[in-house]
This record gives C-alpha cells, structure tokens and sequence, in this order.
C-alpha cells in the first residue's frame, strides 16, 4: 500500500507543468511561422529574379525600353525595361524591373551595355 502523502502531483504541480509546457509550444509555433514567412519571401524573391534575368537575357539582344507581363505563366509579375544614359562615355544603363502588383514588391536588374 502507498502511503497517503506520496500518491501522484498537486494540482498545482500540475498547472505549473501546463504552463511551462503552454509557453514552450508558443514560442515554437512563433518561429516555426516566422521561419515560414522567410522562407516564403525568399522563394518570391528568387522566382521574381529569375523571370528579371531571363527578360534581361532577351533584351541584351536587342535593347529597347518597353514593359509588359509575364502571363499566362506569371500573371502577376510585370515588368519594365529602361535605357538610361551612364556616367561612363560609350555605355547605356539597362535597367530591367520585375514587379509584382499585389505588394509592389520589386527586383531590379542594371547592366551596362556598349552604345
């Protein structure tokens, strides 16, 4: 037979218990949302970039200022080309932005090309 002072927790142990335990699982469902969100950014950030360089990739060919979108597979990325004169004699700055029209949100790819 147990003794009648050592049978299990107090309820106050046990509140305790729950509390530390409630705050524990707070802070890593915190970070774990955070981390997301991060990782979320990057992700639309790199498929921003990549549209940004290969449209940069195309207007090398023939530079010319102009914009549009990059729909049916993108539809909600546009993007704008600018030639812009360069502080360097002989060289134009080429300016290709991606911009994403929900949260203006924006990538912007310079390069300098002969004139």
């Amino acid at each position: 037979m147990i003794p009648a002072g050592t049978r299990g927790f107090t309820l106050l142990e046990v509140m305790i218990a729950l509390a530390i335990m409630a705050g524990v699982v707070l802070t890593v469902l915190g970070a774990v949302n955070y981390h997301l969100g991060v990782v979320a950014n990057e992700r639309d950030s790199t498929a921003m970039t990549l549209v940004a360089r290969a449209r940069m990739a195309e207007v090398e060919q023939a530079p010319a200022k102009g914009e549009g979108s990059f729909a049916p597979s993108h539809p909600e990325l546009k993007w704008k080309v600018e030639l812009l004169p360069a502080t360097i004699p002989g060289l134009q700055k080429l300016v290709v932005r991606v911009q994403r029209a929900s949260d203006n949100r924006e990538v912007a790819l310079v390069r300098y090309i002969p004139q």
